[in-house]
């Protein structure tokens, strides 16, 4: 029926178009394409992994839900990416939850650099330090520090997957980092 390494090189644009007609291996591919980044959108903005992963698939399964709403000349990947900040910023809005530590994807010592144990525990230090001043922040905020600091999205790019003005992305993320200059600056 579908012939996998076609699917593969398959452009985002025709897997929605295929998934559209009811080709749900097609989607399938689009999953296996974005999950990655979807699943680092929910960890970052969640409490628990387990959430994230709940929060993953339920974006996944509403983007499929909603997919004639996919505009196919636009990036899958923003599109994708909004809809799973959406549903993160929803769940928090009603329960009031801070998100998941940020220590996985903080900046690690390189491999080829063998860190004794001072630095180590400095590391680690720094690691819980600025965990805190993203969780303090309101989940807007954090959205945006998310997006841009651990996604390395674009100004752009951040207003197309949050779905708001490219002035607010800018306003968020100048208010966002000013409170965690100042959280950080109480905690040194």
């Amino acid at each position: 029926m579908y012939n996998h390494i076609a699917m593969a090189k398959a452009c985002d644009r025709d897997l929605v178009l295929q998934a559209r007609r009811g080709a749900t291996q097609a989607y399938g591919e689009l999953v296996q394409r974005y999950q990655a980044s979807v699943f680092g959108v929910c960890l970052r903005m969640m409490e628990e992994r387990q959430e994230a992963e709940d929060m993953t698939q339920d974006a996944f399964l509403r983007a499929y839900q909603h997919l004639d709403t996919y505009d196919t000349e636009r990036p899958f990947g923003p599109w994708i990416r909004r809809v799973a900040a959406n549903l993160c910023l929803n769940r928090l809005a009603r329960s009031r939850r801070a998100v998941m530590p940020l220590e996985d994807e903080l900046d690690q010592p390189s491999e080829s650099a063998d860190p004794g144990p001072e630095a180590l525990t400095e590391i680690k230090e720094q690691q819980e330090i600025v965990r805190a001043a993203v969780l303090s922040l309101p989940p807007h905020y954090r959205a945006v520090i998310e997006l841009r600091h651990f996604q390395g999205l674009r100004y752009a790019e951040i207003s197309e997957v949050l779905g708001i003005p490219l002035s607010d992305v800018k306003s968020h993320l100048y208010r966002a980092r000013q409170r965690l200059a100042r959280r950080l600056l109480q905690d040194a």
